[in-house]
């Protein structure tokens, strides 16, 4: 009989070797069940310690037990989305920056089709972050939803590593913190203040309330503000990475770029002649 342990290696080789034949929708249907157990983990997890700060005396081993096989079942699918992306060109690309993962890396390619887009405009628009495009009642979203939700998490993310001296989409976020930062104290959100107010019924005893009566924008929403747009930027470079890697030619200027003149443009990290750099 075959050793148990020389069974599991050969099964987690052959759940590997899978990986790379995944389709996208198979990959965005694994990126969405990571997520979904991810959750139950940390929520089961915050049961278990209330439980044993209330019943201490009572055995909470079945309990871990069933904790600890969402935790490996995370692992695996860390390992298969891992394998998915880094079979990819621009998964080489995408795992090569500093806060994105083999998750979000999977979950980028999956969502993105590249053959279907000529701007990155085009991308950040479909990831819900051009707010030109409302998601009006009665209408079809104008946006996908679970991308939308990626980009969040990889803007959470880029904060986390901000302080890595390697890191770039964190330091952008910084930067334009300090920016948005400073044009909120200077009451140049005063009006989106007032609106904010005048359309949703805020409670006058939230933190919220308080920084829109004073014109001013909530840390919160300072935060998200300049998280979206180091996102942004990382969208665009992702676009002309991916299109050059498509179709052997750089992409079209930006319009900012190519048509008003615009003269800053943010480097592409670890990319040089058509090749990853890391």
């Amino acid at each position: 009989m075959e050793n148990s342990l020389e069974l599991i290696g050969r099964l987690n080789k052959d759940i590997r070797d899978a990986s790379l034949k995944l389709s996208d929708a198979q990959a965005r249907f694994l990126v969405d069940m990571y997520y979904q157990v991810q959750k139950y983990r940390i929520a089961n997890g915050n049961q278990i310690s209330a439980i044993k700060k209330t019943s201490p005396e009572e055995p909470s081993d079945v309990l871990e037990f069933f904790n600890s096989q969402f935790y490996e079942i995370e692992v695996n699918l860390k390992k298969v989305l891992g394998k998915y992306a880094s079979s990819k060109s621009i998964g080489k690309w995408l795992l090569s920056i500093i806060g994105i993962g083999p998750i979000l890396a999977a979950g980028l390619i999956a969502y993105i089709d590249i053959r279907k887009v000529q701007t990155a405009g085009q991308i950040q628009a479909y990831a819900g972050l051009d707010p030109t495009k409302k998601w009006e009642k009665g209408k079809l979203r104008p946006f996908n939803a679970s991308l939308k939700t990626l980009c969040w998490k990889a803007g959470q993310s880029f904060i986390k590593t901000s302080k890595n001296k390697k890191d770039v989409y964190g330091h952008i976020y910084n930067i334009r913190k300090k920016y948005e930062s400073e044009k909120n104290n200077n009451l140049e959100y005063a009006d989106q203040a007032k609106t904010m107010l005048e359309t949703f019924n805020i409670s006058k005893s939230t933190e919220a309330y308080k920084w829109y009566s004073k014109g001013m924008l909530p840390p919160a929403h300072i935060n998200q503000r300049a998280s979206r747009y180091a996102v942004k930027i990382f969208l665009s470079h992702l676009f002309s990475v991916w299109y050059e890697m498509e179709h052997g030619l750089k992409p079209p200027k930006p319009y900012a770029i190519a048509i008003l003149g615009h003269a800053h443009e943010v480097p592409v990290p670890n990319w040089k002649d058509g090749k990853v750099i890391v």
